[in-house]
């Protein structure tokens, strides 16, 4: 199919929608855990759209690849061993083997085929899952956690919307275990969805990580193709402040450095509403 005056729309709840113009469908499937579409719009390039919301795009995947990686990564001082829990098409693992600390990076995605999706049709963003420092689990990552206490220096939940086969990763029990699964001196980051259309949610992990975990910091980004283009991402750190970080690690990034780390962190009073 090809035509320009077809559009992808995503329903992002029951009053709020993004529609984009679409030139082509290029793949789709349903695989054992949910429908998986690769699309092709005029304005973003191709999209990876999985139970019909957006999980990456061409045009802006960095900028969320980027924060959610970033910020603990430059946080922690020499991060060796890091666990990617979901982030199927590859996109955090290419960021987190920029670190030249890290000796390894353990992706644990329950879905295989979005893995194989994302090397077939989105080979720059998971372009890092060749590297042979990264050991690939197609596994349920909860389980993975459970099954490894005190093994990782970072932990990033790269979790789809909290429906489906991602409901687990926003409980309090899976930040325990994580927190477990973590060295004495770990850091964990999720992603926590939008201020402005989950609210809740953000405010209910907050106090759950905060309950978890001896500091919890939240931290903004703006990704133009997520609900609300604000979305908010979610640190429990055992010991270290990401506010004292004083320089930036890696270089080629197109989103982060050391002064937006230090601005994500510094919220607006809105969103600093839902950690009290």
């Amino acid at each position: 199919m090809s035509d320009a005056h077809f559009w992808f729309t995503e329903y992002q709840n029951n009053n709020l929608s993004i529609g984009l113009r679409i030139k082509q469908i290029i793949h789709s499937e349903k695989t054992d855990f949910q429908t998986l579409d690769v699309v092709e719009t005029v304005e973003y390039g191709r999209l990876l759209v999985l139970d019909g919301c957006v999980m990456t795009t061409d045009k802006d995947e960095f900028v969320y690849h980027e924060m959610l990686s970033h910020v603990p990564m430059h946080t922690h001082p020499n991060p060796k061993k890091v666990l990617v829990v979901g982030g199927g098409d590859g996109g955090v693992i290419r960021e987190i083997i920029k670190h030249p600390s890290v000796e390894k990076a353990v992706l644990a995605e329950i879905d295989g085929r979005v893995i194989e999706a994302s090397k077939t049709y989105f080979p720059h963003i998971a372009s890092g899952l060749s590297d042979p420092r990264v050991d690939v689990q197609v596994t349920d990552g909860i389980k993975y956690v459970e099954d490894h206490p005190n093994e990782f220096d970072i932990i990033l939940i790269d979790s789809t919307d909290p429906i489906g086969p991602a409901v687990g990763l926003f409980a309090k029990d899976f930040y325990q275990s994580v927190h477990r699964a973590l060295k004495d001196d770990g850091i964990m980051v999720a992603q926590t969805e939008s201020p402005f259309a989950n609210a809740k949610l953000i405010s209910s992990v907050y106090k759950d990580v905060s309950e978890v975990f001896p500091q919890t910091h939240l931290y903004l980004a703006f990704v133009p193709t997520y609900p609300t283009g604000m979305w908010s991402f979610t640190m429990g750190s055992k010991k270290y402040d990401p506010n004292a970080v004083t320089e930036c690690r890696v270089s080629g990034t197109k989103y982060y450095t050391n002064a937006v780390h230090k601005g994500a962190l510094a919220l607006p009073p809105f969103v600093q509403e839902l950690t009290r």
